[in-house]
Parts: C-alpha cells; structure tokens; sequence
C-alpha cells in the first residue's frame, strides 16, 4: 500500500493524513515495529472497495516493472480477525484485477494465515482457501510471527490444505534459526519457504533444501528494514553486501526475489534485482535467478516452460543468455 494509497483509504473513513506521516510509519528497523506498522496499515482496509483499490494500484505497479506471473500472498487471518467477509473481499480483489490479465498479468493467489492467531484460526483460513480454489487460489500460507506457537501445532492444518489440493507455502528463518526451517519442511511439508535465510547457518539444512528443491523467498531489502539480516548475523551494521543470498544460491537452492511488502520498505521488484548487484552475483547467476521463479511456481509444467521460454526469448537480444 503505497502511501498516496494509503491518503487515500484514511480519506475514505474520515482520516487526513499526508503521505509523509505515512512514510514516517513505514520507516521501520526492526521487526516489532514492521509488525505495528503493518497492523495500523491494514486498518484502513474495511471495505472490499478498499481492497479493490489497493489490487488494481498493485497490478498497475506489477505491469509497469514487466511482471507477467505473480504468486500474490492475501492475510485472510487479519480478515478473519476483523470479522470480514473474505470471500467478498476476494471477489473486490479478483474484479479488479481482471482487466489487467488481457495486458500481459497473470495472477494467482495465496490465503495466509497468521502463526501467532493459532491452530484454529489458521484451519478458519484454509477452509477459506479451499472454497476458492476455482477462483484462483493455489496454495496455503502461514505468516507472522514464527517465533510464537510451534510448528507442530499446525500439522493438521496443513495435511487438510494438502488433501484437498492446496499447496504449501511457511514463513520461516527470517527472525527464526535454522530449526524454523527444518521444522516447516519436516513437520508442515513446505513446498516453498518464505524468506528461510536462516537455513544459510545450517550447512546440512542447505543441502536438505537444494535436494528436494524447496525454494526460498527472498527479499533482501525486508531483512534489512526488519532487522532479520542483522539479527541473522548478529551484526547491527549488516548491510545487502553482507547478505546469504548468493550462499545459499550457490548451494543448489532454488531462490527466487521478492519484496515481500514493498511499499512499507519502500523498494520494488526492479530494485530488489538492482541489489543483488550488491551481493557479487554474477549477470548470469542473476539471470538464472530470474528465470527460476517460473520453476518454482505454483503452476503445470507446460505454463511453466511456456512461461520460461518466453523469458528467454525476451532475453536473448538483449544479450543476456
């Protein structure tokens, strides 16, 4: 929710606000205060209107840096929380961003819930995901707070999600250690982790993860502005040159970029890309990072290498392959 956005929904409910008290809000260094700043934020999200609004301003920003595929991450369990009606809600959302399929976006979308709202409130959630399914819901997420209940809580949860289709998706090893990781792959069966930078602490964890090819999430500039690279490092003055992303390429694992809540850390897809530059990847380590989200998506095999090939095609005269 960029700050104009954000103007823009407090107007709405009868809040003034200027873009720069919100960028004030964002201006976050550890994650406690991303955690508050996220909750303030998503309080102006009451209507589906509202998040009508904020999914066709997000397609218009996906589309003006080139994305075609986007695996979009909606916290159903804040919904639930405020008593809202997410199915109304994801109807807002899927409305909106119509139109902007037949100009090159495609979308699908994952129902995350929140780790510390527990057990049965993250059942509430992939129940909800379930009965989308048909419209575009591909998988089940659990986000939030990875340090505050167990993972083990949240075992049956995931095998309901996984029988009846979803796949599987964990936040974890941002603010958690290795173990976070481990338990997300042996515990929930995590297809794919969200952020999972701790596993780079973990040399047997790494080689785990590049042999069952479970990707990682990676969005350096939200370790940053979360304080998860720093806390990872045990380095206050941790900065993008410091970060494990190349390690953890380099071990085989199937990374792909993200920017996790782009406008509260004030970045962009574009320039999570410009800061791997930072990281000394090589161009074609980078290209091959770029190209290996479509592998890692949550799509059939022939959307996938459609979807490869036409990146390279793309690629290719600009001398990049």
């Amino acid at each position: 929710m960029e700050p104009a956005t954000v103007v823009t929904l407090a107007k709405n409910h009868g809040d003034a606000l200027d873009e720069s008290a919100v960028a004030a809000r964002y201006a976050t260094r550890d994650f406690s205060a991303f955690i508050e700043a996220y909750k303030w934020v998503t309080s102006y999200l009451r209507a589906p209107a509202d998040y009508a609004l904020v999914a066709s301003r997000m397609a218009e920003q996906m589309l003006a840096q080139s994305v075609v595929y986007a695996e979009v991450t909606l916290s159903a369990g804040v919904m639930l929380l405020r008593k809202q009606d997410v199915e109304a809600n994801f109807r807002a959302i899927s409305e909106a961003v119509a139109p902007y399929e037949s100009r090159g976006l495609r979308l699908q979308w994952i129902l995350d819930a929140v780790r510390q709202f527990g057990a049965a409130a993250a059942r509430d959630v992939a129940q909800h995901a379930v009965g989308l399914r048909d419209a575009g819901v591909v998988a089940f997420g659990m986000g939030g707070d990875e340090l505050a209940r167990p993972t083990a809580e949240f075992r049956d949860v995931y095998d309901y999600a996984t029988a009846n289709g979803l796949r599987r998706l964990v936040h974890a090893g941002e603010i958690g250690g290795p173990d976070s990781v481990r338990d997300a792959v042996e515990i929930l069966r995590a297809e794919r982790i969200g952020h999972g930078i701790a596993a780079a602490a973990d040399p047997e964890l790494m080689a785990l993860l590049a042999e069952r090819s479970i990707g990682l999430e990676i969005c350096p500039t939200s370790n940053l502005r979360t304080g998860a690279l720093a806390r990872l490092l045990g380095r206050a003055d941790a900065g993008l040159p410091d970060h494990p992303l190349p390690q953890l390429f380099r071990a085989g694992i199937p990374i792909s970029l993200s920017t996790d809540d782009p406008a509260m850390f004030d970045t962009s897809l574009v320039r999570e890309f410009g800061a791997l530059e930072q990281m000394t990847l090589r161009k074609q380590e980078i290209l091959s990072i770029a190209e290996g989200a479509f592998a890692g998506a949550f799509l059939p095999p022939t959307e996938k290498a459609a979807f490869r090939q036409a990146f390279r095609v793309k690629a290719a005269p600009l001398g990049l392959l």
